[in-house]
């Protein structure tokens, strides 16, 4: 029985991601999914408990393999006391993968529904750690122990959001279609300037 769901979640997932690559995902409803994917017009609400939960699915699916390995690898590296943890590297290990799926339609069209997802509701529903902002934070407050728990918050938030703006392209038609985009080195350059900026006390100083 857990089998047979895995297979029809894994059919509507690929149904959904092959409709919003060919369409794009405002245009495709849950009923044209079911479809799509040959089931009963409940099976999404009934698999993952709304459009969202099954864009959330998507999303986990397609993105945590670029993230997981770079980040677990990061994590460790900002708990060893005894190895020097820059910042750099936790930009890089988060933008690297942006930049990897900039280079296929899919990839584009997936950054999209990440940013459009995150943007308007502020997170993902039933999601593994690494979509979750708490473990990022965590690791620049390692990085920068200096800054308060604030400020190390609303930096993130600030980075975070930059990212998907510049890689989700949200308020574009067509978001499946390449684009020109700032070089990678730029951006965790840029990125990194901006999260070991001077506080403001120090600013004064």
């Amino acid at each position: 029985m857990a089998e047979e769901e895995s297979s029809t979640r894994a059919r509507l997932l690929a149904a959904a991601a092959q409709l919003f690559l060919d369409k794009g995902a405002d245009q495709v409803s849950v009923r044209a999914i079911n479809a799509e994917a040959g089931l009963n017009p409940g099976a999404v609400h009934y698999h993952f408990g709304s459009r969202e939960g099954l864009i959330a699915a998507l999303l986990e699916r397609e993105l945590a393999p670029l993230w997981s390995d770079r980040m677990e690898a990061v994590a460790r590296r900002s708990q060893d006391e005894g190895e020097k943890f820059e910042v750099r590297d936790l930009v890089a290990a988060i933008v690297e993968p942006f930049e990897e799926l900039s280079r296929s339609e899919k990839g584009r069209m997936l950054c999209h529904l990440l940013a459009r997802s995150v943007l308007r509701g502020g997170r993902l529903p039933n999601v593994a750690a690494w979509f979750r902002i708490a473990p990022f934070e965590i690791m620049l407050g390692r990085a920068l122990p200096h800054l308060s728990v604030r400020e190390v918050a609303d930096r993130w938030r600030l980075t975070f959001t930059l990212l998907l703006q510049v890689y989700g392209r949200p308020m574009i038609a067509s978001p499946a279609a390449p684009a020109r985009l700032p070089e990678s080195t730029t951006v965790i350059a840029f990125i990194t300037a901006g999260l070991t900026a001077p506080t403001a006390a120090e600013r004064l100083t």
